[in-house]
């Protein structure tokens, strides 16, 4: 594998804790030491002899890469009968359905290409993820993604108290079953929540909430995640906010790296726009300090990507943060507005419990944390936010949560249907315009 994108820490944020070798968060450090960003497609086959053929590809790929085992629909949530169903009917499924093939056949899968240099993860998507845990281990990995809101709020209507009981278990039910030397990680999807028009602040905050989450429930090597959004200056910010945070907060034994998103929202619907927007996500990566990306593909918009696309993805990405070895850029003012903003947030969660978990339910229920455009039950739903005309994210309304919003004005121009609609599309007409592309 290569890399040679030169990744410099902001001023700010002391060194991250060393992890066991054999170790996913262990793999990523040693990557970042070096100098590498790692590259990690979204990627999953019901078939294992393709997920197998994905898996080898990702590992051959010229980059520096951890592969993926995305899971099917049916698994994440719990219906394991359609998933025996579609296994036995040879019906094809969205993922690798874990917990219905045999440990034996996902053994012989990994055998061979799972190895200290090539770690695995799975990605899920479940608030009850039990079955998903149990098999992963028994298969012998050690790492997946998910959390207590950002697996419960955009998926469905599990109630959150559940999810937080849910993976307070999983969370523990890992670490019991992952072995000494390895080390069971958990990257949280907190940075993530529902892709785009979320501003920055409170996908920082509730990364870092989950993080500690995990961490309460006895996982010591934890990933906090940030999704690449509308403004190149803006997602910077949150990216070193995010590290600056993790120091500050999270034990200083716990392992800890900052995954980044290649954009999760609309996606350009031209090959030109969507490489574009990749190569962004990466320059963005080196250049914020991130130690890892999700990429997506040239395909997202029209249909599920081949391994070979996957592959030409990661290599696109790595590609260009090599050629970003140059210093990170200033870190700015003391703080920041997204870095204020998100210490905000978590500073009025962990006020209302010393649990974390308890204290995301109580944050919830008063409206302290409130997703925009969240549907489901257990969020307030007054929050909404805008693209204001520089390209950042901000709040017209925030109903009871403990930051400012724009003048009204600025909201009632943003809530209209018309306006909704353009800013959710405001990043693939950016990409898919002429022109260098922003964010160079």
């Amino acid at each position: 594998m290569s890399g040679g994108a030169t990744l410099l820490a902001p001023a700010a944020a002391p060194p991250e804790p060393a992890a066991p070798a054999t170790s996913f968060g262990g793999f990523v450090a040693r990557a970042a030491a070096g100098g590498q960003l790692v590259v990690q497609p979204r990627m999953g086959f019901s078939d294992p002899r393709r997920m197998r053929a994905g898996l080898e590809r990702t590992k051959r790929a010229v980059a520096t890469t951890v592969g993926t085992l995305t899971i099917d629909s049916y698994t994440r949530v719990g219906d394991q009968d359609a998933a025996r169903a579609a296994v036995a009917e040879g019906t094809p499924l969205n993922g690798y359905p874990i917990a219905t093939h045999s440990t034996d056949l996902t053994r012989s899968l990994l055998d061979g290409v799972l190895d200290p240099a090539f770690p695995v993860q799975v990605r899920h998507g479940s608030s009850r993820p039990e079955a998903i845990i149990r098999a992963l281990a028994a298969a012998g990995l050690d790492a997946t993604e998910g959390g207590p809101v950002s697996y419960c709020l955009p998926y469905g209507r599990t109630p959150l108290a559940e999810s937080v009981e849910n993976w307070a278990r999983c969370c523990e039910l890992l670490a019991s079953l992952v072995a000494a030397p390895r080390l069971p990680h958990v990257e949280s999807f907190g940075g993530c929540m529902l892709g785009q028009l979320c501003p920055p602040g409170l996908l920082v905050a509730l990364s870092l909430l989950e993080g500690l989450f995990f961490v309460r429930h006895g996982i010591r090597s934890v990933s906090l995640s940030y999704a690449q959004q509308t403004d190149p200056a803006q997602d910077a910010e949150a990216v070193r906010a995010l590290r600056r945070l993790a120091a500050e907060f999270l034990p200083a034994d716990v392992d800890r790296h900052v995954v980044l998103y290649t954009y999760m929202g609309v996606f350009p619907r031209t090959a030109r726009g969507a490489t574009r927007l990749v190569e962004a996500s990466a320059r963005l990566a080196v250049r914020a300090g991130a130690q890892r990306l999700i990429v997506k593909t040239a395909a997202e918009a029209h249909r599920i990507p081949t391994v070979l696309e996957n592959v030409r993805a990661l290599e696109t990405a790595a590609a260009t943060a090599a050629l970003c070895a140059h210093p990170a850029d200033p870190p700015g003012p003391a703080g920041g507005e997204v870095y204020r903003e998100a210490r905000a947030f978590v500073e009025a969660v962990l006020e209302l419990a010393d649990d974390p978990g308890r204290a995301l339910r109580a944050a919830f229920a008063r409206g302290v944390l409130d997703v925009p455009y969240c549907l489901h039950p257990d969020n307030a739903g007054r929050s909404r936010s805008f693209v204001d005309e520089s390209g950042r994210l901000r709040w017209s309304e925030v109903g009871g949560m403990p930051v400012a919003a724009r003048p009204r004005a600025a909201a009632r121009r943003a809530l209209t249907s018309d306006g909704l609609l353009t800013a959710l599309g405001s990043v693939a007409r950016r990409y898919d315009g002429p022109g260098p592309g922003p964010g160079r």
